[in-house]
């Protein structure tokens, strides 16, 4: 018992990893090193760098090294649930890839290189449970995304380059600390929301519905009079109207 305590997870080597390859139901090949307890990312794989998709969630791993991009053919990466602080910028050079997962890990802002978007067929990207604070604006080049996590994080806002993605059909960004709705917001909203109005004279008013019709009218006033003025339509009073030969010959042009 004394010697498993002790024990930090299967050491990877290359006849390990070569049995931990397997075969998807379209005729990929997998390596599959999750929940092995792995604390660095083992270099015998790249080896192994005809794989079609590798699995290192759920580990300790700290850093994933510039040597990455040695899987030319990789179309699937999940780096899920480990301790990963930093992306190399030669993920960039993987142009197969198609799903990437770096959800619950200790990412920041800083962590993603500007390289990410050269991943031009990716379509899957999972950034949730991290430290992020803000995403960089570049990741708008993905055209062909469409799933984007980047919930349980820091962020304040979703660029615009993200949000509108063309083929983007969901975007968790749950648990975010986003800014709240001000007062006045919210009351704009509700009169949008409002379905029904019912116009009655004040004299047919209980006196608590009146004064909250009168509060409201209170706020709507209050509320137009912080608007900017709309600007002034031009008045082009030389200009003459239309004489009447060219309205008598309106059927000749047409």
């Amino acid at each position: 018992m004394a010697k498993g305590k002790g024990q930090k997870g299967k050491k990877v080597t290359l006849k390990v990893a070569k049995n931990c390859i397997k075969i998807t139901f379209d005729g990929k090949k997998r390596l599959d090193l999750s929940k092995m307890g792995i604390t660095t990312f083992p270099r015998c794989i790249l080896k192994l760098n005809d794989i079609d998709e590798l699995d290192l969630s759920r580990n300790m791993l700290k850093k994933i090294p510039d040597a990455i991009d040695k899987f030319t053919n990789l179309r699937w990466l999940d780096l899920h649930s480990n301790q990963i602080d930093r992306i190399p910028e030669t993920i960039g050079n993987l142009q197969s890839l198609i799903f990437l997962n770096l959800c619950n890990n200790k990412l920041t802002a800083r962590s993603l290189p500007v390289e990410l978007n050269q991943l031009k067929i990716l379509r899957n990207l999972n950034l949730g449970l991290n430290h992020i604070d803000s995403l960089p604006t570049t990741l708008g080049a993905l055209k062909e995304l469409q799933e984007v996590g980047v919930f349980d994080n820091l962020l304040t806002t979703v660029p615009n380059s993200v949000a509108k993605l063309p083929k983007l059909k969901k975007l968790n960004a749950k648990r975010n600390p986003f800014p709240g709705p001000t007062e006045e917001e919210l009351f704009i909203d509700h009169i949008k929301r409002l379905e029904t109005l019912y116009v009655v004279e004040e004299k047919d008013l209980c006196f608590p519905c009146l004064r909250k019709c009168q509060e409201a009218r209170d706020k709507l006033n209050k509320l137009k009079s912080t608007l900017p003025a709309p600007a002034k339509k031009p008045n082009f009073s030389n200009l003459m109207s239309p004489n009447s030969q060219a309205k008598e010959n309106q059927g000749e042009w047409r």
